[in-house]
């Protein structure tokens, strides 16, 4: 009971116990961290006996053996006595294995497992991300295709344009988070390490280790990131890598924030007008004093958690701007916070985004209706074509359906009457030619263009092919129940 009250007497991170998953969570952990810490040095020793230094199989193999179970409690008395958290950690370490503790960190500085330690974690949660992205993308695909026909009235300025379909405008949204998957996967698969670069980035250490020789310091440092599963190395950087990276980095998932928040203000106004809504559980409470209430409350959360993302990510490019020279620490504290805070945001804005894509409810006689009720003007085009072939003045019937149409939308606006314009242009001897062809000008498929072919032509050359290469990253398994 006591500890449960402590517990409970501590400010815990919603993103954390609320919002993101356990797997991202996990990434930016401790123990993911400083196991990392761990096997970045057995890399560096491995490396350093492949390349020649005296490094012994047993020492080697303690550290194996020492990779994963941290004693946390030793590193913490280590660092409030060293005021180092690296050095606080390579003596716990040593402590775990002693025959190795006389190697562990040779010829390294701290940046050396703090900096490459944050590009494999970071890269991690790239790559959760990336099938996150995946399985919103295949939700997103499955309702378009389902919608792809069904007509419905489109918005400019947020007011009656031309007709799309229901599955047109998911494309919309799909072709967003396309691009966010393109710009992840690139900086995935050429993201750089920065391996061995010594204290100011001149591998002056490595130099003496290695008695002045170039060829082993460039092999020793292909060694290591190869060991860390990074094919590409940073060709320069000072003690840190450029914080540049974490911009960009920091920008794929502030472009999938911009995404998720654009889909789900869509996803807001489509429920205001009851066309389309986020799912809605048989016993969830809209609000606490208005029984009738179905708020949007999935997306609701994900247009605020996108906009703290947003605004978190933007201390990256403070923090790349007012680096000193070979390096500054006034770095680390602010990426100590923002850089897990981005990615846990941003898994927890792609789960929500999935859940809503997933269960998204159509109204197609709400659609009907509200079609309907503006088909009649979205149709005058049409119907004064028709009318112009059956032999009839353009310029005439123009001002006569300019007339009609003011008339019944004063009517519709100030008396709150139907649109009867149909009736009107029936009664209408101007229009006597045409008039048993009124009805079928109001087809609203026509209207819709090549909206439905669009969405066929979308899925088939740009969003099926991602789907199909990436089957591996798409179950439930990876889904959230919000």
């Amino acid at each position: 009971m006591a500890d449960d009250t402590e517990r409970h007497s501590r400010y815990d991170n919603p993103l954390v116990t609320r919002y993101a998953s356990r797997e991202m969570s996990a990434i930016f952990s401790p123990q993911s961290k400083f196991s990392t810490w761990r096997r970045l040095w057995l890399a560096l020793a491995e490396a350093e006996q492949e390349v020649g230094l005296p490094i012994t199989d047993t020492q080697i193999e303690q550290m194996r053996q020492h990779l994963d179970d941290v004693d946390f409690e030793a590193a913490r008395r280590y660092e409030a006595e060293l005021r180092h958290d690296v050095m606080a950690h390579v003596h716990a370490f040593g402590d775990q294995c002693p025959d190795a503790k006389p190697i562990i960190h040779l010829g390294a500085t701290s940046c050396f497992v703090t900096d490459n330690a944050d590009l494999i974690l970071m890269r991690d949660g790239l790559e959760l991300l990336r099938a996150r992205l995946v399985n919103l993308m295949e939700a997103l695909a499955i309702f378009a295709a389902s919608h792809r026909a069904l007509v419905t009235l489109g918005y400019t300025h947020f007011q009656t344009a031309q007709p799309t379909t229901v599955g047109k405008r998911a494309c919309l949204w799909l072709y967003d988070f396309v691009l966010d998957y393109q710009e992840l996967s690139r900086l995935v698969d050429a993201l750089p390490f920065r391996s061995i670069k010594g204290t100011t980035g001149t591998q002056a250490s490595f130099m003496e280790l290695f008695d002045g020789s170039h060829a082993k310091v460039r092999r020793l440092e292909k060694l290591v990131a190869a060991k860390m599963g990074f094919p590409c190395i940073l060709p320069v950087c000072g003690q840190t890598y450029t914080r540049k990276l974490d911009t960009t980095i920091l920008g794929v998932l502030v472009g999938i924030a911009q995404s998720v928040a654009k889909m789900a203000n869509d996803v807001r106004l489509l429920q205001h007008m009851q066309e389309v809504e986020e799912p809605f559980r048989k016993k969830q409470i809209g609000s606490s004093a208005m029984p009738h209430k179905r708020n949007p409350m999935r997306c609701e959360r994900i247009g605020s958690l996108a906009r703290h993302l947003i605004c978190a990510a933007q201390s990256a490019p403070f923090t790349a701007a007012t680096q000193w020279l070979e390096r500054t620490l006034d770095d680390s504290a602010g990426r100590r916070v923002a850089i897990p805070e981005c990615f846990l945001t941003a898994d927890a804005v792609l789960l929500i985004a999935d859940n809503v894509a997933s269960g998204l409810v159509v109204h197609p006689k709400v659609i009907a209706k509200n079609l309907a009720r503006e088909l009649p003007f979205l149709a005058t085009e049409r119907i004064l074509m028709a009318a112009v072939k059956a032999g009839g003045d353009r310029q005439a019937l123009h001002e006569t359906l300019r007339r009609h149409v003011a008339d019944v939308r004063w009517q519709m606006t100030e008396e709150g009457a139907d649109n009867d314009l149909v009736e009107r242009l029936k009664a209408d001897e101007a229009f006597a030619a045409i008039h048993d062809q009124i009805d079928s000008l109001l087809d609203p498929a026509p209207l819709a263009g090549r909206a439905t072919v669009q969405v066929d032509e979308f899925l088939h050359a740009v969003v099926n092919p991602i789907l199909e290469r990436e089957a591996h990253l798409l179950g439930a398994e990876s889904r959230l129940t919000v």
